[in-house]
C-alpha cells in the first residue's frame, strides 16, 4: 500500500533556506512535503526521477496585476509557465474592490490607464460576481486556477468606496468618520483574508492638478496619488492592532515610511529599485534599506531584476502614450501616423528622448521586420543597420515602421539597467527579486519569466550569486516578506510547491505575440525551456514545459492555503 503520492526521486535539492544542496527525494503526500529524505520508492503511487535536475521550492511573484486575469487564465500566465507557483495582486493600490456596480466601467478604465490592460479585454472577462472585497476573494476562490493566489487590499477603490468618487480625486483631507470606516473595511477584508494594503502615491496630499506618472484615464490622479499620510497612518494602526499583514506602497517618503513601520510593527515593502545607469538614485536607496535593518526596521526593497525584453509594434496604441510617442498617438490611421515618422521634428525629439524606461535607439532589436528592405537585419540592432548606411538609428526606427505599415516587431531592454547594476541588486540582502508586473502591460511587457531569467543568466551563465542563494532570495526570503507561512522552502509540513528543472536548458524562448485575450485582444508572451515538472500543492500543473491541466491552485488566505 503506497504511503505518499508522489516521491520526486534523487534530484538535487536546493531548498530555499539557504542551506547547501543535497542529492536526495521529497515525498508529498496530501499537496504537502511529507519528507526531504531518502525514501523507500515502492512506497509511492508515482515517482519521478529526478536524476541530474535541480528540484527547488516554486518561486514567489509578490508585484503582479493578476486581479482580472486569474477569471480567465487559470496558469496566469506568463508566470504559471516560468516555475511561479504564487502570485500576490492588488499591488499599487490597483483593482476591482470594493467597487459599487455604477462605477464598474470607471474602474475598467482606470485600469486601462495604469496598467495597460485593454477596457475591451476588461469587459468581456470579468464576471462582476462581487462588490465588496471579500466578495471579490470569493469569486477568486470559486474559480479553477493552477497557480495560488494572494491579495493585498487596493486603497484607490477603498477610498472612492468610502470618501465617494469626487473627494477622491479631489484630494480632501478625510473625516474622522470616514477614516474610521476605512479602518473597518480593511479590518473586514484582513479578516477575509487579504495579506494588506497597497498604494501608489506619486503624488502631493491634497494637489489634484500636480503632474502624475501614471494618471487615470483622464488625466487625473488617481486617489492614492495625492492621499494624505494621515490616511496611510490610520490604515498602518489596523495591521499593527491586528498583528499581521504588510504594507505596500511607491512614492511614499523615506522618513513616513519609518514612521508607518514603528507605529504599526509590520514589514513594508519599498518599490520600486531599479539600477537604472541614467540616475543612480537606486545607490542612495541600498544604502537607506541597510541602514533601517540595522535600526530593526522591517522595510525591503522590490527590486526589478529582470531584463525581460520590452516588444511593440507602433500600431500598438497603449505603447504610443508614452511622450513623444503620444504624438503618434494622436494620429489616426496609418497614413496619418507614417506622416508623423517622416517629419523631421519629430525624429529630432525621438533622438533626444531620455528613453528612461527603454535602452537607446541604437541598442533596440529588429525582431520582425514584415518587409523586405529591412528583412536581413532581424534579430539585429538598428544601430547596426544604421552604421552599414550611414543614417541614424532614429530614422531605421521611422523608416522600418513606415516600410511595414507599422507592423515590425521591435524590442528593447527596460530601464537602461546594466549588467554591473544588476550585479548590484542580486545578491542586496534587503531586495525581493523580480517585478514582473505580471497580468499588467500586456501588449508589449511580459516579464513573468524574471525566475527563469535569475536561474539561467544571472546565475547560470554571469556567475552573480549561488543557486542557493538564488532560490532563498526568489522563494523563502519572499515568502518571508509578504507573510507566506507554509511555503516558500522544502520542509516537511510545507506545501509542496515544487518546481523540477534542468539547469543547463533552462532558457527564456523568443518573445513573440498572441491574440488570446479575451475580446480577442493581443497580448506579448515569452515561453520558457527546461521546466520538466512544476507542482502546486502536490499536484503536476507542467510536465515537460507543458501544462497539464490541473487547477491545483489555492487563495491565500491570512498567507496560508487551506
Amino acid at each position: 500500500m503506497a504511503i505518499y503520492d508522489i516521491v520526486i526521486a534523487n534530484g538535487t535539492v536546493v531548498d530555499g533556506a539557504g542551506n547547501p544542496r543535497v542529492r536526495t527525494d521529497v515525498a508529498i503526500k496530501d499537496g504537502r512535503i511529507a519528507r526531504v529524505g531518502r525514501v523507500n520508492h515502492s512506497e509511492a503511487e508515482r515517482i519521478i526521477d529526478a536524476a541530474g535536475l535541480i528540484v527547488a521550492p516554486g518561486f514567489i511573484d509578490l508585484h503582479t496585476h493578476y486581479d482580472a486575469q486569474v477569471f480567465w487564465d487559470p496558469y496566469l500566465t506568463t508566470s504559471g509557465w516560468h516555475g511561479v507557483t504564487t502570485v500576490l495582486t492588488g499591488n499599487c493600490g490597483f483593482g476591482f474592490a470594493p467597487v459599487q456596480p455604477d462605477l464598474r466601467e470607471r474602474a475598467m478604465q482606470s485600469m486601462t490607464a495604469v496598467e495597460a490592460i485593454p477596457t475591451e479585454t476588461l469587459r468581456a472577462g470579468l464576471p462582476w460576481d462581487w462588490v465588496s472585497f471579500p466578495e471579490y476573494l470569493d469569486s477568486v476562490a470559486s474559480k479553477p486556477r493552477a497557480l495560488n493566489v494572494m491579495s493585498y487590499v487596493p486603497l484607490n477603490p477603498l477610498l472612492i468606496w468610502v470618501m465617494g468618487l469626487e473627494a477622491a480625486k479631489a484630494g480632501r483631507l478625510p473625516t474622522d468618520e470616514e477614516h474610521a470606516e476605512m479602518a473597518r473595511l480593511l479590518g473586514e477584508a484582513l479578516d477575509a483574508g487579504a495579506c494588506g494594503w497597497s498604494a501608489q502615491c506619486l503624488g502631493k496630499p491634497g494637489e489634484p492638478n500636480g503632474r502624475f506618472l501614471q494618471g487615470d484615464f483622464d488625466r487625473t490622479p488617481m486617489p492614492t496619488d495625492i492621499m494624505w499620510p494621515q490616511t496611510r497612518a490610520v490604515l498602518a494602526d489596523v495591521l499593527g492592532q491586528r498583528g499581521h499583514g504588510v504594507m505596500q506602497a511607491s512614492g511614499v517618503a523615506n522618513d513616513e515610511v519609518e514612521a508607518l513601520v514603528e507605529r504599526s510593527g509590520r514589514p513594508y515593502i519599498w518599490q520600486a529599485v531599479a539600477a537604472n545607469s541614467k540616475t543612480g538614485f537606486y545607490k542612495a536607496t541600498l544604502v537607506w534599506l541597510r541602514d533601517c535593518h540595522a535600526r530593526g526596521l522591517p522595510i525591503y526593497g522590490q527590486a526589478i531584476t529582470t531584463d525581460a525584453p520590452i516588444i511593440f509594434t507602433l500600431s500598438d496604441e497603449a505603447f504610443l502614450e508614452t511622450s513623444p510617442l503620444q504624438q503618434l498617438h494622436a494620429a489616426k490611421g496609418i497614413a496619418a501616423k507614417a506622416a508623423v515618422l517622416r517629419d523631421e521634428a519629430f525624429r529630432t525629439a525621438m533622438a533626444e528622448w531620455p528613453m528612461y524606461f527603454f535602452s537607446d535607439i541604437a541598442e533596440m532589436i529588429l525582431v520582425e521586420a514584415h518587409c523586405d528592405r529591412f528583412g536581413r537585419f532581424e534579430r539585429e540592432t538598428l544601430g547596426k543597420f544604421a552604421a552599414e548606411t550611414g543614417v541614424r538609428a532614429v530614422d531605421v526606427f521611422c523608416d522600418v515602421a513606415i516600410a511595414s505599415d507599422l507592423d515590425a516587431v521591435i524590442s528593447s531592454r527596460q530601464f537602461r539597467v546594466t549588467t554591473e547594476g544588476f550585479r548590484e541588486l542580486i545578491d542586496e540582502p534587503f531586495l525581493i527579486p523580480g517585478l514582473s508586473d505580471g497580468g499588467a502591460h500586456l501588449s508589449f511587457l511580459s516579464a513573468g519569466c524574471y525566475g527563469t531569467e535569475y536561474i539561467s543568466r544571472f546565475v547560470r551563465d554571469l556567475e552573480f550569486t549561488t543557486l542557493e542563494q538564488a532560490h532563498w532570495r526568489l522563494s523563502g526570503f519572499t515568502a518571508h516578506c509578504a507573510g507566506i507561512a507554509d511555503r516558500g522552502v522544502l520542509r516537511e509540513g510545507a506545501a509542496a510547491d515544487i518546481i523540477v528543472y534542468d539547469y543547463d536548458e533552462i532558457a527564456l524562448l523568443t518573445p513573440h505575440f498572441v491574440s488570446d485575450l479575451p475580446a480577442g485582444q493581443k497580448r506579448a508572451v515569452i515561453g520558457a525551456k527546461g521546466y520538466r515538472y512544476t507542482l502546486v500543492n502536490g499536484q503536476v500543473t507542467i510536465e515537460n514545459d507543458t501544462e497539464t491541466g490541473a487547477m491545483a491552485g489555492q487563495l491565500l488566505r491570512h498567507g496560508q492555503g487551506t
